[in-house]
């Protein structure tokens, strides 16, 4: 079953070993583990349900508890301590476009709110209700999971907003073809939820963002359907495409979504490449993404990241021997590890690795083959684990993410580690921070920065460090003038400061956008718009 105050399946154990744990005593102190609140007990906070009764609503303590909130660290706080506040007041599993639109009636005529919900994923605030008088009503929609059809003359699959990763993939690969979209969050997350928060795979390098992948749908409004038909182009005006992406369910419920798909990869491949500086790191992937070679995958660690993944590893004796060799080829203490990812036909994956090699050694790049590789897909979607582990071990885990323009990169980084540390000072704590690049681009990269740091034990106390710690981060961001998110979209988190990158002129375009299709600003109230 899954995990109702933690991330994933609750059979599955990532465990932190002693070196691990020794590891993170040394860099920030050892943690002391806090005690969880139980199911029953946070059952019981949820208020009695306002919605009037419908048929296709549930208004179980229960069901709606697991519907409350998403993957953020407050959310976190609020399950793991059992402070739930405000819940929606009922969970409706619609199984069609009519049943939605049926939905959005009701809301209209009883005033109710609607949270668009699918795999529950979001890590920036999309899901939680809003307090107030209003009623509060999360759809969920991973009902809507069928492939309606695959037409492999345009590459083009039209699924059910509702679908699941895995499912979706599971569906077009008994057919031969693959979207490619693979973030993090995978086995959870659903292709609506991509659509909307503009979301961004691991290999989007090979098969692009979400963005690339979207051709068309339909979308549930309190005005009315939007039927978005597919073109392979189209110079008639704004592209309604985009008003949908990134809209974070402010202007209706997307139901249905065409996609582009390619046929499976022949051959893929993951190699690791160590560098001896983060400067000579970063001039290599620049100059690799800049030459149109065909990866699917460029992603590149910092010092710190580097050493961290290394010493989470696990098989202390080949990690010992492996540095031992990097040494010998000069690269140190500041070493940088970049994972390149290859896939499509056997024979040009191959030709486009031994051209991004070739560019990368003149910067000192040592190519270790693809063992490392091999174990980094092997546990792409099962790192996010950790999570579960080191809060077990009275650590908390978060993260920020941004992209800029190259000449920006290496002073975002700085930047952004720079404003955690002096945040939890504050407190007298010490934080972990360390950065990946995850997607590269000709124009920049993105510049995604994870936080470990100590737990205090009390609810309070740790709200107040994860806001403290997450304003400092969005300010560096903000002011070394990053888009305040990448691939996680904005949701209530990042609202406060979307105004830095669209202006008030933009922020009152978009309000004007959604108060078009929703009049009664009924959905997903408090989303996006600061």
């Amino acid at each position: 079953m899954r995990r109702w105050n933690g991330w994933g399946d609750d059979t599955i154990e990532f465990a932190l070993n002693d070196d691990a744990l020794g590891f993170l005593a040394q860099r920030i102190g050892r943690g002391l583990p806090v005690a969880d609140a139980a199911f029953e007990q946070a059952c019981a906070q949820i208020a009695p349900s306002r919605l009037p009764p419908h048929a296709l609503v549930d208004t179980a303590p229960e069901v709606r508890l697991r519907s409350a909130l998403g993957q953020s660290l407050p959310d976190w706080l609020r399950l793991r301590y059992g402070v739930i506040g405000t819940a929606p007041d009922g969970v409706a599993y619609p199984e069609s476009a009519e049943q939605v639109r049926e939905l959005i009636d009701y809301a209209q005529q009883f005033g109710v709110a609607l949270i668009p919900q699918g795999g529950g994923t979001s890590v920036a605030g999309h899901l939680t209700a809003p307090a107030g008088a209003q009623p509060v009503l999360s759809v969920n929609l991973t009902r809507l999971r069928q492939l309606h059809y695959l037409d492999t003359e345009s590459q083009l699959a039209t699924f059910g907003a509702g679908v699941f990763g895995p499912d979706l993939e599971a569906q077009l690969r008994a057919r031969g073809y693959t979207l490619g979209h693979f973030p993090q969050s995978f086995e959870y997350s659903t292709l609506g939820g991509w659509v909307v928060t503009r979301s961004s795979g691991q290999q989007s390098l090979r098969y692009g963002r979400i963005e690339q992948m979207f051709r068309g749908g339909k979308v549930e409004t309190p005005a009315g359907t939007l039927d978005i038909p597919t073109f392979p182009a189209s110079a008639a005006g704004t592209d309604l495409r985009e008003v949908v992406l990134g809209s974070e369910g402010r202007l209706g419920i997307l139901t249905e979504a065409t996609v582009r798909v390619t046929p499976l990869p022949e051959y893929e491949a993951f190699h690791a490449v160590f560098f001896p500086s983060w400067e000579a790191a970063e001039t290599a992937v620049r100059q690799v993404v800049q030459a149109g070679l065909s990866l699917s995958m460029l992603r590149l660690s910092n010092p710190l990241e580097t050493t961290t993944m290394l010493a989470l590893a696990g098989h202390k004796k080949l990690i010992s021997a492996l540095e031992r060799y990097l040494s010998w080829r000069g690269c140190k203490d500041g070493k940088c590890m970049l994972m390149i990812g290859v896939s499509g036909r056997k024979a040009a994956a191959k030709a486009a690795l031994r051209d991004a090699l070739v560019l990368v050694a003149p910067h000192g790049g040592v190519h270790i083959g693809r063992k490392m590789g091999d174990k980094w897909k092997q546990n792409r979607f099962r790192n996010v684990y950790l999570r579960n582990a080191a809060w077990q071990h009275g650590y908390a885990i978060d993260t920020v993410e941004t992209a800029v323009d190259w000449p920006r990169v290496g002073t975002m980084m700085q930047a952004v580690e720079a404003a955690a540390a002096d945040a939890l000072a504050q407190y007298g704590e010490k934080v972990h921070a360390y950065t990946h690049l995850s997607h590269l681009y000709v124009q920049g990269a993105s510049v995604y920065s994870t936080f470990v740091y100590r737990l205090a034990g009390d609810y309070e106390q740790d709200l107040a460090r994860w806001r403290t710690l997450k304003h400092a981060v969005s300010m560096a961001i903000v002011e070394n003038g990053g888009t305040i998110s990448h691939q996680h979209g904005v949701g209530s988190d990042h609202a406060p400061y979307l105004v830095a990158e669209k202006g008030e002129l933009g922020l009152a375009a978009m309000q004007a956008l959604f108060s078009h299709f929703d009049p009664q600003q009924i959905m997903n109230p408090g989303k996006l718009l600061p």
